[in-house]
Order: structure tokens, then C-alpha cells, then sequence
């Protein structure tokens, strides 16, 4: 998509005098900026205002939710207004369409693309600002605009010692035209971007001042839980209502499609009459299945049908028939929680004809769809408020937690927070979905010579099409949600983007090999699944880079060199390989009972590799160390690229020592963090992270540190034992 500069930037003053700049962010030629060409009419989806008391406001069009958007977003901005940004006030998005991501063309923050999609238009905007401010403080002075210059928020005379604040030039800066590109600044020149830096929320966080989801705080407000069925799919046909509202405090219950709702006047009060409740179910669509079931019919599926091709590089069969040697394997992965630390929560309050709905989303705008879907409001009807979020990992892009306050405050017509318990959030939640892998590799003599890769279960997007669609088209009418939902499923690949949930990371295979084949059977077994930290990276990369391992063994060589020896024209994988291998001291002695294992993994953009150092000890796996190399391009934060390499890292482990959820009948079998573990203070293993200087574009940072720690971690068990597994979470055993 091309667009000049009147379609980049609109100027315009405020009836306060500050100047404000709309910028729009721009994405495929399929999606629209907010320009409308005919019309001339704009719609900006970014705001920069600068006032006349030198204040600078910065609308976030991505949540906050730990990753530092808040923070490297800001720091975009103010290198190139020249001011620090610890200055300037971060507002967050509306639900607005011009706020959308334009990789995906819904307003929503995932993908690890926040500051990948910003990277040019957050400078241009700060550049843009700045360079008009510098013209009219020449315009005063009566000097070229190319002789001043800019300091900490100030333009400076080209004598070096007058100068004038941005807040006295604001309302003459709008008057004035860049010609051309704008400028930014060199590399040389950079004071924020790429230095070390603390967090920009750190305070606010610190203080208590920032206000999460389960914060929110509204005069008269009331409290809901709800009582869902044990069995996804089930519904409450009866329940003892006249018994419950005897509590004290329980303002009202009611059966709703999630189950049995309670409202009090506290949410102990609420929880207490909770307990209370006994509820008939209909279980006659509610799934009933055991783990072990959902794997029969992966295999019977994988069995019965080849799969989609969707990578064919050569002739995987023709390798296979000349092969001298013919390698299989199968690789499990179990349903995964998310474990935010903030439980699922959102307060709305129904009102004069509309509804205010405050919550911890990655998708406002999904989020306002979930409003209107259980009320009689159309999305135009409802404001969605977001808030700081306790973690997101891609639970919070699934808008249930709306829906369900939603639907409450439409019936007591006040205000009401819903508040999921631990408890429930493992039990009823949305998780990473089960995945089955059948590999084969062909080998002529020594040579490696044919890879297939058989990927079966679901997609995500059967499952999150229900609310994304919608919010796509938010004029459409509600009786044709539905419609949309499947429509946008047929259009799959055509009309909408294809959903490649299932598969990435395992396509873009990138080892040297001359007969790839990666296939991937669809099958559903009906349990509900979303997005988690990596997605599809996250399991695809422990199949390959497992069976990626147990081949180098095969062929008798280190897994190291093995893997050197097929990234011969694939430089960024090969580099970060041989920093961390180096970094972590690959091939020198071990204390007795340790071992290594290495993985390489490229996904969202970035390059990582790590090595993890192991042991068992009284029975269980200790992870000693995590050596990290990463390319993720241009680094915005050196600081916010290790925290979330690390915290990648730390999750991604917790998924490989623990993570599990289990059905029974149909029946979650976790309930807390006892039985639904994530690693505790005393097993964090020493974590380095080796960042690559790049002065490629930013890539993301927020989930590439998870994929390659699950298959770094099995090869190290490998190297220690002679034993490999194939089957997550791992065991000592």
C-alpha cells in the first residue's frame, strides 16, 4: 500500500491550543487506514497531543499486560520528539477501528507485533511533531529551520542559547507544512532507543496507582460469580434459588447460558452463597472424555487421512524409497492452562440505553462485540474501558469473562464486577490446545535426505471466529453473527487469513534438507482452545527440535555440528546457534550427574537458541541453566527484550516439567496451583540472554523464548539418561 503524506498525518489544534497529530498505522492493501480517499475524510487511529502547558499525551493502541508495549511504544515516540520519555502521559486505546492492528485487522495485541507494526509510524509521528515545532520556532526567530535544533523538549536557537519550550510554539506549529519525507534521526544520534532503560509503568505498578481489571472501583457497584458447569457444553436447568437468596447480601440468582449466576452486595458474601447452591445439569451436549480418548482419535484421524500439504519441497516418497535408513517418531503435547496471575474479572454497568464495560483485554474490541451479543445493544452502544492486565498469554483474546458480566449487568441494571477464583480459571478456562506429531526422516548413508511432518488436532480459529468476525464488520446487525462466524470460516485463505495455528514454525523449517514434506490433519475433539504464549511455535517447536535431536544421534554426530551442518544458508539461525553454544561452553566438561541439551527455533521473527544445562537430583529434574542467544533486529529496550526472553524461558519450562490439563468424563481434573503447577522461586534455573546487535527492523520479543527451552530441555534429559521422551510434561523417571 502506498500513501503520501497528507494520507499519513493529519495536523489539526484543539479548542485547548495543543497541537494534535493523527497518524495513521499502515498495514496490507486489504485493510483500510482510516484515509478515505474519495471523501478526503480521516479517521487517525494514533494520537499525539502536545499542549500548551508542555504536556505530551500518547494514546496506546496496545494493551499492557506485562510485555512493555507501555514502555517501548513511548520510547518510539519520544526519541524523535527529542524529549525524555518518562515525560510523556500514555492514555489507552478506545474501541475504535482505526486502532487496529493492521496484521490482523482487529483491534487486538498478540502475535508478539507491537512493535514490529509501529516501529516507522510511532517515529514518524514524534519526528513529524518535532520538525514542525522547529519550524515555527524558526519562523519567530526569522532563521533556517535546517540551523536550530532540539533539546529535552525545547527547540534551540542556532546561537546555542536562546530557545523556546514546545508548549510556546504548539499553536503555531499547526500552521506548518512538511514538504517531503520527514526526517528521522540518524542512528548516531539515538539517546532512548536501544539503551538501557527502566520500565515506564514500573512506578505506577509499584505504587498501586495503575488500575487493573479486578481494581476497578464504581459507586454502588455489586459482585457476581458464576457457577459454571463442570462439563463444557453442559447447562443448569434448576437450581435452589428461594434457599440462596435467604444469604446475606445475595441481591439476586439466576440461570444464565454459562450456568447459575450470584449477585451480592460484597464478593465474599457472593462466594459464601456460592457454596450454597445445588444445581441441576443437563449433560446431554456436554462433552464427556478422557486424555486418553482425545489421543485415539488423533491417531485414528492421523490414520485415515494424509493431512493438508502445506509444505512440498522435492519428493518426500522418492527419498524415502532410496533411503538406506528410515527414521519414525511421535510426539504428544497435553491441553495447557495459562496460569495469568490476575484471574479472569470485568466489571460493566448498564445504563440509560447503554453499557460501560471495564476489563483486562488483548481485544477491546472483541471484548465490545461480547457486551452487545448478551444485551439489546448494538456494539455502537457499549465503551469498552481497558485497563492494565495481570498477564494475557493469549487467554484474555477469548471474551468470555465479558460475555458473562455483560449478560449480569443487563439483568440487575447496576453496577457489577465478576470475579473468576483460581479454581475456576483452571477449570473452565480456554487452553492451548492438544497436539499429536508423526515424523519420519530418511537418510543415504550419512547424509539426511527427506523430512516429513504430520501435524494433527484443531485450529483456533473454529473456535475464535464466534466474536472476531463481528468485531471486523461492528455495523452488522446481531442476528447475522453467526453468519459472519462461518462465513469468515469458508473464506479461510481467501477473504480472511488463513489459519495457520496449527502449522507454524513447523513450515518454515529451515534446515537444508532436499525432500520436505509438513502435512497437517484438522481434527476437533470439541474441548475449548485459544491462543497461548507462541501458539503453534510452542508445540511444532518441540517436535522438530526433538526429532531434530534424536536424528543427529542417529547419524552419529553432535548435535551441535549436525545442526551447524544444514543451516549452511541460513546465517541468523546458524549465529545465534554458535553464540549460545559458545556462551554456555558446549562440548567443555560438566559437574558429575549434568548434561546439555541445545535447541533453535525461529518464530514471530526472531532467531533463538538456547542451551539447558540439567540434572536429576532426589528424584527430579533440576534445570541448572538457560543460555540464550536471540536476534530479534533493532532492540527498542535492551531491559524489556531480557525480562520477556527470560520470562518466555520460565514459562515455557513450567510448561515442560508441569504442564497438563487433564479430563476425566469430561472433567477438568486441576484446581489450583498445587495440582496445575508452575515453577516455583527455588527451581528458577540462572537464565542468560545473549541479545544480537541488529540494525534490521524490530521483531518480537514477547513469546519467541518459550519454543526452543521444551526440546532443549528433553535433548539435556536425553544426553543425561539414554532415555528420550516424547510425550510432555517431562519426567525424572
Amino acid at each position: 500500500m502506498t500513501m503520501n503524506r497528507r494520507d499519513f498525518m493529519k495536523v489539526s489544534t484543539a479548542a485547548s491550543g495543543s497541537l494534535m497529530l493523527a497518524v495513521s498505522l499502515p498495514g496490507c492493501s486489504t485493510i483500510k487506514t482510516g484515509y478515505e480517499e474519495e471523501t478526503g475524510q480521516w479517521s487517525p487511529d494514533i494520537w499525539l497531543e502536545l499542549t500548551t502547558k508542555d504536556e505530551i499525551f500518547f494514546t496506546l493502541a496496545r494493551v499492557e499486560m506485562g510485555q512493555g508495549t507501555y514502555t517501548g511504544l513511548t520510547t518510539l515516540v519520544a526519541e524523535e520528539l527529542d524529549v525524555d520519555p518518562s515525560r510523556i502521559k500514555v492514555k489507552f486505546a478506545p474501541v475504535a477501528s482505526e486502532y487496529r492492528n493492521p496484521l490482523f485487522g482487529l483491534q487486538l495485541t498478540g502475535g508478539s507485533t507491537s512493535v514490529a507494526t509501529s516501529w516507522k509510524p510511532l517515529r514518524e509521528a514524534g519526528a513529524s511533531a518535532r520538525q514542525m515545532l522547529v519550524m515555527a520556532a524558526a519562523r519567530v526567530w526569522k532563521v533556517e529551520a535546517a540551523d536550530c535544533s532540539t533539546q529535552d523538549g525545547r527547540v534551540v536557537h542556532p546561537n546555542g542559547i536562546d530557545s523556546l519550550r514546545y508548549g510556546q510554539l504548539v499553536e503555531l506549529a499547526d500552521k506548518e507544512i512538511i514538504r517531503g519525507d520527514v526526517a528521522l534521526k540518524p542512528r548516531t544520534e539515538w539517546k532512548y532507543i536501544g539503551r538501557q532503560g527502566g520500565r515506564l509503568d514500573t512506578e505506577a505498578k509499584a505504587t498501586g496507582k495503575a488500575v487493573y481489571g479486578i481494581d476497578v472501583e464504581l459507586p454502588g457497584m455489586v459482585y457476581a460469580v458464576m457457577t459454571r458447569c463442570p462439563r463444557y457444553g453442559g447447562k443448569a436447568t434448576d437450581f435452589n434459588r428461594s434457599d440462596v437468596l435467604t444469604w446475606p447480601g445475595v441481591l439476586d440468582a439466576f440461570i444464565t447460558e454459562r450456568g447459575v449466576a450470584v449477585v451480592a452486595d460484597s464478593y465474599w458474601r457472593a462466594r459464601k452463597a456460592q457454596n450454597a447452591l445445588e444445581i441441576e445439569w443437563d449433560f446431554a451436549e456436554a462433552i464427556d472424555l478422557d486424555n486418553d480418548q482425545v489421543f485415539e482419535g488423533y491417531r485414528e484421524a492421523a490414520s485415515k487421512d494424509a493431512g493438508a500439504q502445506e509444505r512440498s519441497d522435492g519428493d518426500f516418497s522418492d527419498a524415502v524409497e532410496n533411503a538406506s535408513r528410515v527414521l519414525e517418531a511421535e510426539y504428544e503435547q497435553p491441553y495447557l492452562d495459562h496460569a495469568a496471575m490476575e484471574p479472569m474479572n470485568a466489571t460493566a454497568w448498564y445504563r440509560d440505553g447503554s453499557m460501560e464495560v471495564w476489563a483486562p483485554t488483548q481485544a477491546p474490541d472483541l471484548a465490545r462485540i461480547a457486551a452487545a451479543r448478551h444485551s439489546n445493544l448494538s456494539p455502537g452502544d457499549v465503551t469498552v474501558h481497558t485497563t492494565f492486565l495481570g498477564g494475557g498469554f493469549g487467554r484474555r483474546l477469548t471474551q468470555d469473562y465479558v460475555e458473562e458480566v455483560a449478560l449480569v449487568a443487563y439483568k440487575v441494571k447496576k453496577p457489577v464486577k465478576l470475579i473468576w477464583s483460581r479454581e475456576e480459571d483452571v477449570r473452565h478456562g480456554f487452553w492451548r490446545p492438544a497436539m499429536l506429531h508423526r515424523m519420519k526422516a530418511s537418510f543415504k548413508d550419512r547424509e539426511l535426505t527427506g523430512w516429513d511432518h504430520q501435524i494433527v488436532g484443531p485450529q483456533i480459529l473454529d473456535w475464535y471466529v464466534r466474536n472476531a468476525a463481528p468485531a471486523q464488520y461492528p455495523w452488522a446487525p446481531k442476528f447475522m453473527y453467526s453468519t459472519l462466524g462461518r462465513v469468515g470460516l469458508m473464506a479461510e485463505g481467501i477473504a480472511t487469513p488463513k489459519d495457520i495455528s496449527a502449522i507454524e514454525g513447523a513450515i518454515g523449517y529451515p534446515y537444508q534438507v532436499e525432500n520436505v514434506s509438513v502435512r497437517h490433519t484438522h481434527t476437533d475433539p470439541g474441548v475449548p482452545i485459544t491462543w497461548w504464549r507462541s501458539v503453534g511455535y510452542s508445540h511444532n517447536g518441540f517436535a522438530v527440535e526433538t526429532f531434530m535431536d534424536e536424528l543427529a544421534h542417529e547419524a552419529g554426530e553432535d548435535p551441535l555440528q549436525f545442526r551447524r551442518k544444514l543451516l549452511a544458508n541460513e546465517p541468523r539461525h546458524r549465529a545465534v546457534l554458535d553464540r549460545a553454544a559458545e556462551l554456555a561452553g558446549w562440548g567443555s566438561p560438566l559437574a558429575e550427574g549434568r548434561a546439555r541439551g541445545i535447541a533453535l527455533f525461529k518464530s514471530f521473527g526472531t532467531y533463538v537458541a538456547q542451551v539447558v544445562e540439567a540434572s536429576i537430583e532426589n528424584g527430579e529434574i533440576k534445570v541448572h541453566k538457560v543460555t540464550c542467544s536471540v536476534d530479534c533486529g533493532q532492540v527498542v529496550n535492551p531491559r524489556v527484550v531480557e525480562d520477556q526472553i527470560s520470562g518466555g524461558i520460565l514459562f515455557g519450562l513450567s510448561a515442560a516439567l508441569f504442564g497438563e490439563i487433564t479430563f476425566k468424563n469430561g472433567e477438568v481434573q486441576q484446581s489450583n496451583f498445587h495440582d496445575s503447577k508452575i515453577l516455583r522461586m527455588y527451581q528458577v534455573p540462572e537464565v542468560v540472554v545473549d541479545i544480537v546487535e541488529s540494525e534490521i527492523d524490530p521483531t518480537g520479543v514477547g513469546e519467541p523464548g518459550v519454543p526452543p527451552v521444551i526440546p532443549a530441555l528433553g535433548n539435556a534429559l536425553f544426553a543425561l539418561t539414554g532415555k528420550r521422551q516424547r510425550k510432555l510434561p517431562l519426567t525424572a523417571g
